[in-house]
């Protein structure tokens, strides 16, 4: 199955595209493995932390042009008027839970890329927490070279996520720009070596699940709803809001407990 999940013992899901012989591009029911994958990781809760990569030099570079775009834009007009909405029993918006634009996950999720992420490869990393690539990867929004438009989120999160020139540059010259450009634009946290880079994403993995799960996702819930808010006052009112959930739980207790017995936390998620 060219999408594999381990979810490993210590509470973190690897996800591995495999599709060399594409380039790790997607057809719709590669998308749809994907977006199961999201979905599993997402109602696991003995799973805190997921770590998305590829294989073989590749991360991912998009929607394969060759099966699933022409299928997209044969039936555009049916699509926008809502007559179509899958595809050989294949949910359309599988493409786009795929890439983490219509799938909310709170959990954090880490990149580790080597070669391309581009298209929609560049559509699935804005909706990934940490980023580690690479000096051999390289990104870029590339629809428009093809005529197509990147509908999967990343015009909308990559300005708010990069200075605005930088997004900009990006999204216009449908350029693909080397690791270390993108390290220089704000798009990734390290450049690592090809040996080390699923090491360096396990070892923020397990910096993160450290802490205890319910308080990281209740943190990047607040993240995310408050922008999405588009105002201090609404972000401040969902702050509260998670506060006095996450002040609630078992772990609110074991962490203060932890601290003054001067011992490591156990978390229970609870």
């Amino acid at each position: 199955m060219p999408i594999h999940v381990d979810r490993r013992d210590d509470h973190i899901t690897v996800i591995t595209i495999d599709r060399p012989e594409s380039r790790n591009s997607l057809d719709l029911h590669h998308f749809h493995d994907l977006a199961v994958a999201w979905r599993e990781f997402r109602d696991d809760t003995d799973q805190w932390v997921a770590i998305l990569t590829g294989v073989e030099g590749n991360f991912c570079s998009g929607a394969d042009l060759k099966l699933f775009i022409p299928q997209i834009t044969e039936f555009q007009k049916a699509i926008q008027a809502g007559d179509v909405s899958e595809f050989e029993g294949v949910e359309l918006r599988d493409s786009t839970d795929a890439v983490l634009k219509t799938l909310k996950i709170y959990k954090p999720i880490i990149a580790a890329i080597d070669g391309p992420c581009v298209a929609g490869g560049m559509e699935m990393l804005g909706g990934v927490d940490i980023r580690i690539a690479t000096p051999e990867a390289t990104f870029g929004v590339m629809e428009p070279k093809r005529g197509l438009f990147a509908g999967g989120g990343t015009p909308t999160r990559l300005p708010r996520q990069i200075p605005f020139p930088h997004a900009m540059e990006f999204l216009l010259t449908a350029e693909a720009f080397p690791a270390q450009a993108a390290m220089e634009m704000g798009l990734l946290n390290r450049i690592v070596a090809r040996k080390s880079l699923m090491d360096e994403a396990l070892g923020f993995a397990h910096r993160i699940t450290a802490n205890a799960p319910r308080a990281v996702q209740a943190t990047k819930e607040a993240v995310l709803r408050a922008l999405a808010a588009g105002s201090m006052k609404e972000g401040y009112q969902i702050e509260n809001e998670l506060s006095g959930v996450v002040f609630q739980t078992d772990d609110a207790k074991e962490g203060p407990r932890a601290f003054a017995e001067k011992r490591a936390p156990r978390w229970t998620g609870r």
